[in-house]
């Protein structure tokens, strides 16, 4: 069958239909193979990704299809076309078997699916293990957003006045149970905002709840309500995370210095020098988890660190954008956070440790909502509203990474495997379809404003199932 193959500013897009190629390799020892396209599929490749990535069965394709007399060094120039029969799929060579009847769905590698003329992925559904959900009526208009992706979600503590005691995180999550949808299982997993005050009692007040799985450190001043914040870890705090040791809680870090000499993008990397490292070596037993990650040296640290209860969750934000990202056209608040973007350098290399298949790595949005007149001002908020595109945006990260086949852990094993939590047994499914963010969502309070608002994205969630 004639598939039609054009190339479009150095991207190849192939049109496949079902199809079976018989063919016999004299240089191959006389094997003959059989090839089996997927119906009705579109892949779009760069000439890179087509010349590094496919097997040398690609070779044997090309050689047998035809080409309009072009030479195969002429293939990929612009607007060249040629007939390819050709399918995504770690088991392209299959030893030669006549086939009974026309495929009509196919399975790639592990839950990658293409049927019909969308790609899908299914995934278990995952958890956000860090996630701002306010309270009032922003909390009412921003929670379905979150349940309707994720089954869990670590949800932070820094209200106003932030949640210090065990009763004030049960109340809490209660009015978060009632502010959800009547057919949501949305399971908001409570923390504690950690002061220089709290009692190792609360700790074990917390651990009896049921109710709170973690303990956040703000150090004072860090970020959005931090004013509360811890000034003495070493001191009056250390009483606390001994007993936090004992009732296997987590300890949740923003991991920067607040110190006013220390540059603003200087922060993550002194934070690990001065506070985790000499953390982790009183406390060897207490599991930390880096927060939001934002440079190499976090990366890295993570990465290296022998000390197996250490993990870090990473945000779309940082994955996706650097510094520049904040300036570009002008002033963009709402590219604005805490952590700051940093270079394109450290962002790179978070790609390269979330996408390497490590399970010190787990999802946490750290979506931050703030109405639009708080983020468009003279002293604007911090913080990125991604709830709503989030799973768009790390599937969009691994794809281009050419690590799909990695994303399920991220975003749904890792997470509950370092609490200790069992892993959701339903299904989410994304579909490549592009689509349009929102420029905004419009409340009676105001409008919020997400992140890549106005844009195209790929992925698409389509649907959830058991």
């Amino acid at each position: 069958m004639k598939i039609e193959t054009r190339v479009l500013n150095d991207v190849i897009v192939m049109e496949l239909k079902a199809v079976q190629l018989n063919h016999k390799e004299p240089d191959r020892g006389g094997s003959s193979y059989s090839v089996l396209a997927v119906a009705d599929l579109q892949v779009h490749l760069t000439h890179e990704q087509l010349v590094g990535r496919l097997p040398v069965l690609l070779l044997l394709l090309l050689r047998a299809t035809s080409c309009s007399g072009a030479r195969r060094k002429n293939i990929f120039k612009e607007g060249s076309r040629l007939s390819l029969d050709f399918t995504m799929t770690k088991t392209l060579v299959l030893p030669f078997q006549p086939l009974k009847s026309p495929a009509q769905k196919f399975e790639g590698v592990k839950f990658i699916r293409r049927q019909g003329p969308k790609m899908q992925l299914t995934l278990t559904q995952p958890d956000d293990w860090h996630l701002h959900l306010r309270d009032g009526d922003l909390l009412k208009a921003v929670l379905p957003h979150s349940a309707s992706t994720f089954g869990r979600a670590i949800v932070m503590p820094n209200l106003k006045p932030p949640i210090t005691t065990t009763a004030a995180a049960v109340a809490y999550r209660d009015s978060i149970l009632k502010a959800l949808p009547s057919n949501s299982n949305f399971i908001p997993l409570m923390t504690l905002y950690l002061t220089d005050t709290m009692s190792p009692n609360e700790i074990k007040l917390a651990r009896k709840s049921g109710a709170v799985y973690a303990v956040k450190l703000y150090p004072a001043g860090a970020t959005t309500n931090s004013q509360d914040g811890v000034t003495d870890l070493f001191g009056k705090c250390l009483p606390v995370l001994e007993e936090m040791v004992e009732q296997d809680m987590p300890l949740l870090v923003h991991g920067e210095v607040t110190n006013p000499d220390v540059d603003m993008f200087d922060r993550e990397k002194v934070f690990i020098e001065t506070v985790l490292k000499p953390l982790i070596e009183r406390l060897p037993k207490l599991k930390v988890v880096m927060e939001h990650i934002t440079t190499a040296n976090a990366a890295k640290f993570v990465l290296s660190c022998e000390h197996a209860l250490l993990a870090a969750t990473v945000t779309p934000q940082h994955l996706l954008l650097n510094r520049n990202s904040l300036f570009q056209g002008g002033l963009q608040p709402h590219n604005y956070c805490l952590p700051v973007l940093k270079r394109e350098t450290h962002r790179q290399a978070i790609v390269s440790a979330v996408t390497s298949g490590s399970k010190k790595f787990f999802l946490g949005t750290d979506s931050a909502p703030h109405e639009r007149r708080r983020k468009e001002s003279s002293c604007g908020c911090a913080g990125i509203y991604s709830a709503p595109i989030a799973l768009s945006l790390y599937a969009k990260v691994f794809e281009e990474a050419g690590a799909l086949d990695k994303l399920e852990a991220f975003t749904s094993f890792n997470g509950p495997d370092f609490y200790g939590l069992p892993r959701n047994t339903s299904k989410i499914t994304l579909q490549k379809a592009p689509w349009q963010v929102p420029k905004s969502f419009t409340f009676p309070f105001g409008d919020i404003v997400p992140m890549f608002a106005g844009e195209t994205l790929e992925w698409q969630p389509c649907f959830n199932s058991d």
